[in-house]
């Protein structure tokens, strides 16, 4: 496996509601997140989707290019999604504007060819693309990518709200699941699965259906209670650091983008060290917490919190 990540995914700007009523704009989109936080890792990261050509865009493009995600698309006339975020004890709600958006603005056949003009690494995608009719699109990429030699990774991360059928939705999301290598899910996308009280107690009956599917490291969130992950078959369960909150916002994507880093970029005996893997993955989503916003640390920064 090479080392590197190409993320399949949408950059959209996060409008979060202030306390006055105005809107913040802040770059994010979940995929777009976890490109920058494995990037800062250390990892060599790509991003597959077009950015807008409006003003938008070219901050994201800018913001990648700054902590090294190179773009591997053209840029696209259409304009930047949007999400309305509220906050309330600092988690977020969204409500989405994602027709005609230029994170959309790509076929299988383009993502495809440029998967087959590189020498196999991981596909990440999840999130806003698994929604249906989307996920026709993701699905045949991430079939073709499989035959390619590409190592897949998911991170569910369902988002509701924007489904006009939720039983399509989840039944989406576990097609794209199945062709997982490497999945991600919260707490609140395993009840949203079907999964009953989804705990650390439980996390491991929960992985074997992952594991089951062909994923080989599955790592499931709890919120505040911490996070449960099992690389090859070793285990390892982590506490939340304590740390003064701001938002969550991108905490789950900074967390896996320094999960697929440390995989990338330390390829041999990732089972063994499955324990330090998941305590600086969860320390890289606090110090994110600190922070407004998605601001994903540098490897350097985890490690001074050690």
């Amino acid at each position: 496996m090479s080392a590197f990540v190409w993320v399949l995914g949408e950059a959209l700007m996060d409008c979060v509601a202030q306390p006055d009523g105005s809107l913040r704009p802040f770059m994010g989109g979940s995929p777009f997140n976890m490109a920058r936080a494995a990037a800062l890792r250390g990892a060599s990261v790509g991003y597959l989707n077009a950015l807008s050509t409006d003003l938008f865009g070219l901050q994201m493009g800018a913001q990648l290019a700054n902590d090294g995600v190179e773009l591997l698309l053209p840029a696209s006339r259409l304009p930047t999604a949007l999400a309305v975020v509220q906050l309330n004890n600092g988690q977020p709600s969204y409500g989405f504007y994602r027709e005609g958006v230029a994170d959309r603005d790509y076929t299988v056949e383009q993502v495809l060819s440029a998967l087959a003009g590189a020498k196999p690494g991981v596909l990440h995608t999840g999130s806003l693309l698994l929604v249906p009719p989307e996920h026709d699109k993701v699905l045949a990429i991430l079939k073709g990518a499989k035959a390619l030699g590409w190592t897949i990774s998911v991170d569910v991360n369902l988002r509701p709200k924007l489904a006009s059928d939720l039983a399509l939705y989840v039944e989406a999301v576990n097609a794209v699941a199945a062709l997982a290598d490497w999945l991600k899910a919260s707490d609140e996308d395993l009840a949203l699965l079907g999964f009953t009280d989804p705990s650390r107690t439980n996390a491991p009956e929960i992985a074997r259906h992952f594991t089951g599917q062909g994923a080989s490291r599955v790592a499931l969130t709890f919120g505040e209670h911490g996070a449960w992950m099992t690389v090859d078959g070793a285990q390892a369960t982590q506490d939340v650091p304590t740390v003064t909150l701001v938002d969550t916002v991108g905490a789950g994507d900074t967390f896996w983008g320094n999960c697929l880093g440390d995989w990338v970029l330390q390829p041999d005996g990732a089972a063994a060290r499955v324990g330090q893997t998941l305590a600086q993955a969860m320390r890289a989503a606090a110090i994110n917490c600190t922070r407004p916003g998605c601001q994903p640390p540098t490897y350097a920064e985890v490690l001074a919190q050690g």
